[in-house]
Parts: C-alpha cells; structure tokens; sequence
C-alpha cells in the first residue's frame, strides 16, 4: 500500500536548496543588491544546518565562494538553469511508507511567463547528486509550484482556487481532477481552498506562500490590510474572512495571526509585492522578509515571534528580491532530514 506524508516546512531539515543569482537572468540589473540578500540568506541557514547551492559552472562557484568564504555546510552543485526561484521549481518532499521520496511536478514558470526548460530539468539532474542519490525520484506531468502548496502536516492542504484552478497551468483538469491528483500524490486528505487574497506585483496568480502559512497544525500567520485605500483592502479582508471560517480537522477554528501589509514599495511606478508571510521556517529559526519599513517591519517581527515562541526571527532585507517579484520562501526549498544519510 502507498501510504504517503506531506512534511510541513517545521520538520527536522538537513538543509535548503537554494539557486544563487547570475547575469543571465533577470538579476543583472540588480545583482549585487541580490548576491547581498542571498548572502544574508545562506549566512543565515548554514549556521544551523546545510545549504544545498546551485551554481552555472565553475567560474560561477569560485565567485560565490569569493562573496560568502567557504564553508562546510555549503554544497556547490553547478548545472544550468533559467532563474533563482527554487521554491517553485525544487523537488517537494514526501514520506511514502517511511522513506522520502521526492516529488518532482512541471514547472512552466507560473503559467507560461517566461522560459524554464532549464529549471524544469533542475530536479532530474538533481537526485543524480550523491546526497541526493539514495532518494526515488518521481516525476508528475502536473504544473504545480512549491509555493502554491501549504500544509500542517497532518493531512490538510491550504492552497488558492486563483493559482491552481488557473487554466494557465493545467487547463484540462477541473477542481474534482486536481483535488484527486493532490490527494494522491501528496497523500492529504484534506485541501482548503481560499478564493480571495493577491499581491500587486506577484507574477505566481496567488501562491498561498504570500498570503497564509501554517505555523503549527492548529495557527495560521496571514497578510492583512486594515487600509480602505489600499488596492489590497477588499481582497484581503475577503480572505481573512474566509480564514476564520476555516476548521481544523477536529472542527475547531485556528488560531490567526494577522500581519499588517507594508506600506508600498514601486519601482518605475509599479508596486511590488512585499509580504512578510515568505518567511522560511529552518530548524530553530524562522528567516523573515523584511523591507526598510519602520512602521511595519517591527510590527511582523514581533507578531511571528508570537507565532513561533519557541523559534529565533531573523531579519532578512529582500527589497532586493521583490524587485523580481519574488521574496525569501520564494527562492529556498528546504529539504528534510531524512533525504540525505550522510
């Protein structure tokens, strides 16, 4: 029988995978303001467990090695890829009768936005690595992304109608169809769907990564706006709505924390999407995105500490990541404890 687990982000990791930043892609115009951010970034994980870093090639790794100094708990693995995005394009962890077995969906870049034949190919050369080789590796013609999936890891998914019923992704599969390919490849038995929540600026249509995570099985840290004028106000009141509509598994309401939506951040007049919910949850530390912004960057760090009292926040600066859209969750997978034995 092919009993299977979805591990939550809280699990015992080994490490995180990462992809760090190059000039072919669209950091160019900000690369050094990004290479500080991932700097930040593996600093930050390698002093608790191991990092797990894509590089172009050799030249590319000895440059990195210059910015970050070596380090053990680094491991270089250099092959090619589109962009930096892990999140969406690494491979997802299960459980399936006591081993893990690494999960690896199509990746079309949110819908056919830009090129990602190369990062669609990052996990098969992957589980040749020898960390990763004792692993199955199997591979779904499903689009899906990491960040558009959440869970408690006791058999709930928390997950957005506006990505994953997106015609841009699977376009022959309806919501039974998804349902029944999540149910069986992830192994939940349960799969919450929240209709509202956006962020200006998000080329992913909604990942629940930027708008509600689970921080144990029974609370939920989530964006929130309490601004009338914001162009977020009526969505993310509409999702907060539905959150506290929702029911654990045993009927009673989760336990919300809101966080308050920072103050806009443009660039050329566009806003971007700045959210403190991509946060990463590491062992005994939680990574938070935070964006220069005095009034609400103290705010979220004090209400995540609420929510994981028994874990260090640490700050991160990712005005350089939104620039690309993206934040913290975005560019990090992690990868759980069991998949590497050595």
């Amino acid at each position: 029988m092919d009993t299977r687990s979805f591990l939550p982000e809280w699990h015992p990791q080994w490490g995180v995978l990462l992809a760090w930043p190059h000039p072919d892609t669209d950091w160019a115009d900000n690369l050094n303001e990004a290479e500080t951010c991932y700097t930040q970034i593996v600093q930050a994980i390698s002093q608790r467990e191991n990092v797990l870093l894509l590089c172009h090639d050799a030249q590319h790794q000895a440059h990195i090695e210059a910015v970050l100094g070596k380090t053990a708990q680094v491991h270089f693995v250099q092959m090619p890829y589109n962009d930096t995005w892990a999140r969406d394009f690494g491979f997802i962890t299960v459980m399936r009768d006591g081993k893990p077995l690494l999960l690896d969906f199509t990746f079309n870049a949110w819908g056919g936005k830009f090129d990602a034949e190369l990062d669609n190919a990052v996990n098969a050369q992957l589980a040749t690595h020898p960390l990763l080789t004792g692993n199955a590796l199997e591979t779904h013609p499903l689009v899906m992304e990491g960040g558009s999936l959440e869970t408690d890891g006791q058999g709930t998914l928390l997950t957005t109608e506006i990505c994953l019923l997106n015609p841009n992704r699977n376009p022959t599969l309806d919501r039974t169809a998804i349902e029944a390919l999540l149910h069986e490849s992830l192994g939940v038995e349960r799969i919450l769907w929240l209709a509202h929540g956006h962020l200006e600026g998000d080329d992913t249509d909604a990942h629940i990564d930027t708008l509600a995570r689970f921080a144990d099985p029974q609370t939920i840290v989530y964006m929130s706006c309490d601004d009338p004028t914001d162009s977020h106000y009526a969505s993310l009141q509409a999702m907060e709505a539905e959150l506290k509509a929702l029911r654990q598994a045993n009927g009673e309401p989760y336990r919300l924390f809101p966080i308050p939506l920072p103050a806009g951040i443009y660039d050329e007049g566009r806003r971007l999407p700045a959210s403190y919910v991509n946060f990463l949850i590491i062992n005994g530390a939680v990574l938070l995105p935070v964006y220069a912004d005095e009034s609400t960057d103290p705010l979220a760090i004090a209400q995540m500490q609420s929510a994981f009292p028994q874990h260090q926040i640490i700050p991160i600066d990712c005005r350089a990541l939104i620039a690309q859209n993206g934040s913290l969750h975005c560019v990090t997978m992690q990868i759980p404890q069991e998949v590497v034995s050595q």
